[in-house]
């Protein structure tokens, strides 16, 4: 996906300080954002052009502790041909060599009225979503009770039409065929629709629904963290299936693993329950209560009972 300056300015509510249309074209390639700290004493042998330069009270401060001409030259170093923009945190004010060098070298210069942490964490969150490598997979993904569980199987097995039992229930679509998943971080997995396809539904027999429409903006996410996937497969007698949850599956989707369970499905079963079920029960083990646990617990004291009682 690409991400253009005037894409950033519009999602973060920027103030637009100095930009000719071409400037806030200008992609963003990297989700790193610098504070250019060392730089303003002069040292450039690390400096990282590429991203954008984000102003902070301390570097604004040491800025403007030095002459007019230093500070231009510091600045002009800084506004690169690759460098997408430079914003400026806290609404500071904006020094007129700042501005002149952002017009010479064409930089966009743009400010924000928050606090530095606060907008650099904001850039970062935005520009890692945008930025990060997606792997498409086939499948259902369902906001449950807050938790994202990705629905998979067989073609025909009824993923659509279970997501439409779930969105019936109150649960949210996020996405229905494909899902774009991505590493937000090492730890967390995040999944959303392909742009023509958000908010519809495909059920066999009927044609494309869409959701948001006939169901409201309550039915319906954006996007959603991927924490559980769950995979239908037809019910065959002489298949076996975990019965207790003591089987412990995982499947990795863009490096990130999540567990994964089989669930069987053959007529007269109600899977969107039962999905409804796992995910709540996932939750519950992720809180500290296992109900496998329970039951073996149980299951050894009873044992233990019986052998005593027979001593």
């Amino acid at each position: 996906m690409t991400v253009t300056v005037q894409m950033l300015v519009n999602k973060l509510k920027l103030e637009v300080i100095s930009g000719t249309e071409a400037e806030l074209s200008k992609s963003i390639i990297t989700s790193d954002i610098s504070r250019p700290g060392l730089e303003m004493t002069g040292y450039f042998d690390y400096y990282s052009p590429e991203r954008i330069q984000l102003i902070g009270m301390k570097e604004w401060s040491y800025m403007n502790a030095m002459t007019s001409g230093n500070r231009y030259a510091v600045l002009q170093n800084m506004f690169q041909e690759q460098t997408p923009a430079m914003v400026v945190s806290r609404k500071l004010e904006i020094p007129k060599e700042m501005l002149q060098a952002a017009k010479e070298e064409g930089v966009a210069l743009l400010r924000s009225h928050l606090p530095t942490s606060t907008i650099s964490g904001e850039m970062s969150w935005y520009l890692n979503s945008c930025l990060a490598e997606r792997t498409s997979v086939h499948g259902v993904l369902m906001d449950i009770y807050g938790m994202g569980v990705l629905i998979q199987g067989d073609s025909g097995i009824g993923k659509s039409e279970t997501g439409l039992e779930l969105v019936k229930r109150g649960h949210r679509l996020v996405a229905d065929d494909r899902v774009d998943i991505y590493a937000k971080d090492e730890d967390t997995l995040w999944g959303e629709p392909a742009e023509i396809l958000r908010h519809l539904l495909e059920i066999r027999g009927v044609g494309i629904i869409d959701v948001m429409s006939l169901y409201g903006a309550s039915a319906v996410r954006n996007s959603s963290q991927v924490q559980l996937a769950v995979y239908l497969e037809t019910f065959e007698p002489n298949k076996v299936f975990d019965r207790l949850g003591n089987k412990k599956e995982e499947i990795e989707l863009s490096g990130v693993k999540i567990p994964f369970i089989r669930i069987p499905v053959k007529t007269g079963r109600n899977i969107s329950i039962v999905i409804e079920a796992a995910a709540m029960n996932y939750r519950a083990k992720q809180m500290g209560y296992d109900a496998t646990e329970t039951f073996e617990n149980r299951l050894t004291q009873l044992i233990s009972q019986n052998g005593a009682s027979h001593d």
